[in-house]
């Protein structure tokens, strides 16, 4: 079992790490992350178990000092925000693509007057970003070249919200859909008898010629998007922030997301 665990542990970190490096993260800085994190996760852990996360007993657990655990314990919590911008964006343009008070007659995205009590641009951010300015919202899709502005007219260009230039957003967005990936293998891994596991499929092949992937891209691009409007319509309409008079129990976040993939049969990157 520790070999197969090691084997895991270097699947995951192999791309991790050449992000990290890429992007001048060194070594002490990933080990004092990693650090916080085993203390987070004893913590979370021992209090699970019905057990005192005491300092004492998190220093056992995780073969750290004490003096480490305390000064790590003082840290924890600093990475709350990472994906609250990311999140309003794509709330934004999803409200806009499954809102009938944001679509035309024929149920597309409609385009909308920039400013207005109801059915503009303005009434759209307020309903899907929460407190974010609607200009500085229209500033960070134009960015993204996702909307186009003409005579304070504004349409949209494209249904997924994917950051351009801001390297911020696209780290933001490796967090966010990396760590919901291993939470739904955590817990399929951790199945409690009578509850059925989380969905996770994947389909690929290892024998493919260039002319079929690229065939097979576009295929996703197009089915894929269409499956996720699908969700995201029936979604928004049981999400309480959309419809405030959906009644039920709890304040639940789930969803589905979609990747594709692409390397060489021996495991190498592709070349362009």
């Amino acid at each position: 079992m520790e070999t197969i665990l090691h084997s895991v542990i270097l699947c995951i970190l192999r791309p991790l790490i050449s992000i990290l490096h890429h992007r001048g993260i060194a070594f002490g800085e990933f080990s004092q992350l990693a650090r916080q994190v085993y203390v987070e996760a004893a913590e979370c852990n021992l209090l699970a178990a019905g057990e005192k996360a005491t300092t004492s007993r998190i220093a056992i657990t995780t073969g750290l000092t004490r003096k480490d655990v305390a000064q790590l314990r003082k840290q924890q919590g600093t990475d709350t925000a990472l994906s609250n911008h990311y999140n309003r964006c794509v709330r934004v343009i999803s409200g806009w693509i499954g809102d009938a008070d944001f679509q035309d007659a024929d149920g597309n995205p409609a385009t909308l007057a920039q400013q207005g009590m109801s059915g503009s641009f303005e009434a759209l951010v307020s309903r899907y970003s929460g407190d974010m300015p609607y200009r500085a919202m229209l500033k960070e899709l134009q960015r993204n070249q996702l909307i186009a502005v003409s005579d304070h007219q504004i349409s949209l260009l494209s249904s997924a919200y994917i950051p351009q230039d801001d390297e911020t957003e696209k780290l933001a967005i490796l967090g966010q859909d990396v760590g919901l990936l291993i939470k739904t293998i955590e817990h399929n891994l951790q199945t409690v008898e009578g509850e059925p596991p989380y969905f996770q499929r994947k389909v690929s092949y290892d024998n493919l010629p260039r002319e079929a992937v690229e065939q097979f891209k576009a295929m996703v691009e197009q089915d894929g998007m269409e499956l996720l409007v699908k969700f995201n319509d029936w979604l928004s309409e049981h999400d309480r922030d959309t419809n405030p008079h959906v009644q039920g129990t709890g304040t639940i976040q789930a969803g589905v997301g979609i990747y594709y993939f692409e390397e060489m049969a021996d495991g190498s990157a592709v070349s362009a």
